[in-house]
């Protein structure tokens, strides 16, 4: 297991009652048990922090019209939604 840091943890009392009971039923100690639990929940933790990653929505086409070329944003964003209850 390696290096090991000796520490002090305040947890609640009826919590640490029940870690002494399953680490006896278990014939383990309450130091494994923390460590088992700990390590447990870093894993999770890691797992679950997996970055974004956008998903590919691009659609086929020519791009942009020529009439549409060097043209306002305005005007672009005027006929893209031309039709279709947009400004």
């Amino acid at each position: 297991m390696g290096a090991h840091m000796k520490t002090t943890i305040d947890i609640a009392d009826s919590l640490f009652q029940q870690t002494k009971q399953v680490a006896a039923a278990e014939g383990t100690t309450v130091r494994e048990l923390v460590e088992v639990g700990l390590r447990a929940l870093l894993d999770k933790r890691q797992a679950s922090s997996v970055p974004f990653k956008l998903k590919r929505a691009s659609v086929k086409g020519k791009g942009l019209q020529p009439t549409l070329e060097g043209g306002r944003w305005d005007d672009i964003r005027e006929r893209a939604y031309e039709g279709r209850g947009g400004r």
